[in-house]
C-alpha cells in the first residue's frame, strides 16, 4: 500500500516529477556511457600492449633489475629447456595462445650508401610468432590494419625498421617510402653532402600513422644496413640486415630507433659463435584473467627443475599501463561524483518542494494518528521511487546509444598506437557494473529524500493545518 500511494504522490505534480526523472535519467545514460568508454580503453590498452608483449615475460633472474645495462649477459641458458617445459605442461598448454623467444639487442646501424649511421635499440623474434601474437583480440577491441611483419621464419637475413630511422639513414628512397618529410629551406648545406643524424632536423611522424608500406623487390636487391654490437664477450660484431620494410611504431623515440630482425640474426649479433641464448621467454594466454595461476604454475616447474628464472606480467614491464589506467579511472570517478551530485540535489529540491505543497496534508494525516515514522518513510518511498524509475530509463537509454554507436562501424586511433580500431561502447558485457551504478544511484536518490522527510515528519500539527 505504500508502495501505491508513493507513487501517485510522485506523479501528483507531473512535469516536476517527469522533470526529475528526466534528470536522473541523464544522469545515469551519462554515467554509463562514460564507463562503457572508459572500460573499452581500458581493454583496448590491455589489447595493444598484451599483442606486443604477451601476458607473462620469463627472465633469468635478477635481469628485471640489473640486466638492462647488458642483456646479453643477463640471457637464459638452455632457453629451449624452458620453451619445451612451459609448452608440453599439461596444465600449462590448454591456457598458452604463444610462447616464444625474443633477444633485445643494441649497438649502430650504417648504411653505407648515404653514409649514415645511427644508434638503435632492436628486438629479435621469430617471425611467425610474433605474426600470431599481434592477432591476439580477447574483447574485439584489435586493430582494423594490423598486419603481418612480412618476415619469414626460414629467412633471417631480413628486418624491419622505424620510418624515423629509415629517414635519418636515408632510406626513404630505397624503400619507396613516400612520407617521409623533405628537408626544409635553409636546412645546413652539410646535409645535402653527408647527413648526420646529430644534425638532423626534429620531425613530426604523427601523420605516419597506419602508413606502413612494404619495400619491393627490385634487380639489386632489398636495401642493407650494417648493424655493429658488442658481443657477450665484449668484441665487436657486424651483420648485415635486409630491410624488408618500414613500421610506424607510434612513439617518435621509438621511431627514430627501432630495428626488428630475426631472432636467429640477433642471436648471431650478440653472441656470435658463442652459445646462442635469448633476453625472455614471452608467454601469451588465450585468456588474461589466468595470468596469475599460469605465472604461479611456471613457477613451481622451475622450482621443481631448478631453473633460476623471474617472470614478470604485462603490467610490471609496461608502466604507462599502469598509469593509464589510473588516470582513466580517475576521471570516470570524477564525471560520476558530478552526476551523482546532480541527481543528489535535483531529487531533494522535488521532494523538499513536494512537503511544502503537502504541508497542510501533513497536518491532516498527524492529527488523524499517523506517526512520524510513517510520514518520514511515505517521502523516503517517493524518493526511492523516482530514483527507480530515473536510473531505469537510464540504463535503456545507455544501452540503446551503445547498441547505435556499436553498429555504426566507427573507427579512431588511439593515442601511442599506429592502426586503427573500431570506436565502441563495452556495455553490453558490463553488467555488474551497470547493477552497481544502478543501486549507487537509487540509494542516491532515497538518501536526497531523507532531509525532506525528516523536516515533514517533525511539523507541528497545529502549524501543519493551519498553513496556507
Amino acid at each position: 500500500m505504500i508502495f501505491k500511494i508513493a507513487f501517485r504522490n510522485v506523479f501528483r505534480n507531473a512535469r516536476r516529477s517527469t522533470a526529475t526523472i528526466l534528470t536522473i535519467a541523464v544522469g545515469t545514460a551519462a554515467t554509463l556511457i562514460f564507463l562503457a568508454y572508459t572500460l573499452y580503453n581500458v581493454l583496448g590498452l590491455q589489447t595493444s600492449t598484451v599483442d606486443r608483449g604477451g601476458h607473462l615475460t620469463i627472465f633469468r633472474n635478477g635481469f628485471y633489475d640489473f640486466g638492462a645495462g647488458n642483456p646479453a649477459v643477463w640471457g637464459i641458458d638452455d632457453y629451449q629447456t624452458v620453451l619445451k617445459l612451459v609448452r608440453t605442461d599439461p596444465v600449462l598448454a590448454p591456457m598458452i595462445a604463444v610462447v616464444t623467444p625474443v633477444q633485445q639487442v643494441g649497438g649502430i646501424a650504417s648504411n653505407a650508401d648515404s653514409d649514415v649511421s645511427k644508434t638503435f635499440f632492436g628486438q629479435g623474434f621469430i617471425p611467425s610468432e610474433r605474426d600470431a601474437m599481434k592477432r591476439w583480440n580477447e574483447y574485439g577491441t584489435g586493430g582494423v590494419s594490423v598486419g603481418d611483419t612480412g618476415l619469414k621464419d626460414d629467412d633471417p637475413s631480413q628486418g624491419v625498421i622505424g620510418s624515423g630511422l629509415a629517414l635519418i639513414l636515408g632510406l626513404c628512397k630505397p624503400l619507396h617510402f613516400d612520407y617521409c618529410p623533405k628537408l626544409p629551406k635553409g636546412a645546413p648545406k652539410e646535409l645535402d653532402q653527408s647527413p648526420s643524424a646529430a644534425n638532423l632536423p626534429s620531425q613530426d611522424f604523427s601523420a605516419l600513422s597506419g602508413r606502413d608500406v612494404a619495400a619491393p623487390q627490385s634487380a639489386t636487391g632489398l636495401p642493407s644496413l650494417d648493424i655493429l654490437a658488442a658481443t657477450a664477450g665484449g668484441a665487436p660484431n657486424v651483420v648485415r640486415l635486409k630491410i624488408l620494410r618500414v613500421e610506424y611504431q607510434g612513439v617518435k623515440a621509438l621511431d627514430d630507433s627501432y630495428i626488428g630482425m630475426h631472432l636467429a640474426l640477433a642471436q648471431q649479433l650478440v653472441y656470435g659463435r658463442g652459445e646462442h641464448k635469448v633476453t625472455g621467454i614471452v608467454v601469451q594466454l588465450h585468456r588474461t584473467e589466468d595470468w596469475q595461476f599460469a605465472k604461479q604454475r611456471m613457477l613451481e616447474l622451475f622450482a621443481k627443475n631448478n631453473l633460476n628464472l623471474e617472470i614478470k606480467n604485462y603490467a610490471e614491464l609496461n608502466p604507462f599501463y599502469v598509469q593509464a589506467l589510473q588516470f582513466l579511472y580517475s576521471i570516470f570517478l570524477f564525471i560520476a561524483v558530478i552526476f551523482g551530485v546532480v541527481v543528489l540535489f535535483t531529487v531533494s529540491n522535488a521532494m523538499s518542494m513536494s512537503v511544502v505543497e503537502r504541508t497542510d496534508e501533513i497536518g491532516t494525516l498527524r492529527a488523524l494518528g499517523l506517526r512520524r515514522a510513517k510520514i518520514r518513510r511515505q517521502f523516503i518511498t517517493e524518493g526511492f521511487l523516482l530514483g527507480v524509475i530515473g536510473t531505469t530509463l537510464g540504463v535503456i537509454a545507455a544501452l540503446a546509444i551503445a547498441a547505435l554507436i556499436n553498429r555504426s562501424g566507427l573507427t579512431w586511433t588511439p593515442p601511442g598506437q599506429t592502426y586503427s580500431v573500431p570506436l565502441k561502447l563495452y556495455l553490453f558485457g558490463a553488467t555488474q557494473s551497470i547493477v552497481v551504478i544502478w543501486i549507487i544511484l537509487v540509494v542516491v536518490s532515497t538518501l536526497a529524500s531523507l532531509l525532506p522527510a525528516n523536516r515533514a515528519a517533525k511539523m507541528q500539527i497545529v502549524d501543519a493545518l493551519r498553513h496556507v
